[in-house]
């Protein structure tokens, strides 16, 4: 064929695309949580990549890194925010360290997943709150992981739908095997409780007014200091009530339920079957407990952050159903006021500053 005949040919053809680039993940704090995303996202997640991760021990961090191919890694944070091979930022740090943190990232102008808690009182995750509305562009999710459990989403879908009518009570349960010495009823609040408080938000999407603790006779294995079992009441604007039982020393693993009861019907989840079995005694159903919450809420975590990559690959930057900054932010308020609970007579009212526009 002449060069005259193949022009046209070339004309018609069609155009090349370049395949979409991975989302490069940097990691800041790659302890227990923080090794398990990088594992997550190198393994099980599609469109992302770890490409810059770094902890306070640069020894663990190599070790880390060695498992995600073409990973590097930087002695501080603030490298890891910045870095040119960073698209969105995953922190896993200690607690104390993320206002900082995601207050980088938002200067940064670059989207971030931050591990609960957002910050360490109300006031300092407000500042959270105002720097992003500032910032004029949503770029914080926050790792309220059981937002993206398969149950959760039925039974928001259920509320959505109208099947469950008004919602009237929304009662939750919270049990642990056990938990490390040193545990107290203030961990029981920040540690534990603060799942279900975000719970609230997501169910009822409205704001906690008062929080109410109730201490059963507690179980011979609590930990000194530790009341266990605990039960904290919650009111919501609307005047819905929400029950929280804690027990975290049951020596059989670890459980959540959730169970919604409105004005059409209740529903219940968390009670996952196993196999069920007929005998003469009669029938019965059950399951296995798992020892801890990273087998129960693995597939959710992997939801999590596949929905945090899609959702920062087409530029909206927070998934739907997400936890924002705003709900990091009454998490803290509910927290504060949980803790104040403790030692209180009766309930204590919940204050919550003016969500910014």
């Amino acid at each position: 064929m002449t060069a005259e005949h193949a022009a046209p040919l070339q004309q018609n053809a069609a155009p090349q695309t370049a395949p979409p680039q991975d989302v490069r993940v940097g990691v800041i704090g790659v302890g227990r949580m923080g090794a398990d995303h990088v594992e997550r996202i190198t393994r099980r997640i599609k469109g992302a990549r770890v490409s810059v991760l770094s902890d306070y021990l640069r020894e663990t961090a190599e070790k880390v890194s060695a498992t995600a191919a073409g990973s590097r890694v930087v002695d501080t944070w603030q490298e890891v925010v910045a870095a040119e091979d960073v698209d969105a930022v995953l922190i896993a740090s200690p607690g104390e360290f993320h206002r900082e943190q995601v207050l980088a990232c938002i200067e940064a102008g670059k989207p971030v997943l931050c591990e609960k808690p957002l910050a360490m009182n109300p006031s300092d995750a407000y500042d959270v709150v105002r720097a992003e509305a500032e910032a004029g562009t949503p770029l914080v999710s926050l790792g309220f992981m059981r937002r993206f459990d398969v149950g959760y989403g039925e039974l928001k879908d259920a509320l959505e739908a109208g099947e469950l009518g008004t919602p009237m009570l929304l009662n939750c349960k919270h049990r642990n095997a056990s938990v490390l010495p040193g545990f107290t009823d203030t961990h029981m609040v920040y540690d534990s409780a603060v799942h279900e408080i975000d719970a609230i938000s997501f169910f009822l999407e409205e704001p906690v007014v008062s929080v109410q603790t109730v201490m059963p006779r507690s179980t011979e294995k609590a930990p000194e200091g530790l009341h266990d079992p605990l039960l904290f009441l919650f009111r919501t604007a609307s005047g819905t009530v929400v029950t929280d039982e804690l027990w975290v020393s049951t020596d059989a693993g670890y459980e959540v339920r959730t169970e919604l009861v409105g004005s059409k019907g209740a529903a219940t989840v968390g009670q996952e079957a196993g196999m069920v079995t007929t005998q003469q005694a009669g029938s019965r159903w059950g399951g296995q407990v798992p020892l801890d919450f990273r087998p129960r809420f693995i597939a959710a975590y992997d939801a999590e952050v596949q929905a945090w990559v899609a959702a920062v690959a087409d530029g909206s930057n927070i998934a739907p159903r997400s936890a924002t900054a705003w709900d990091g932010y009454a998490a803290a308020a509910v927290c504060e006021a949980a803790e104040r609970s403790l030692t209180a007579e009766g309930a204590v009212d919940v204050t919550l500053q003016e969500r910014p526009a």
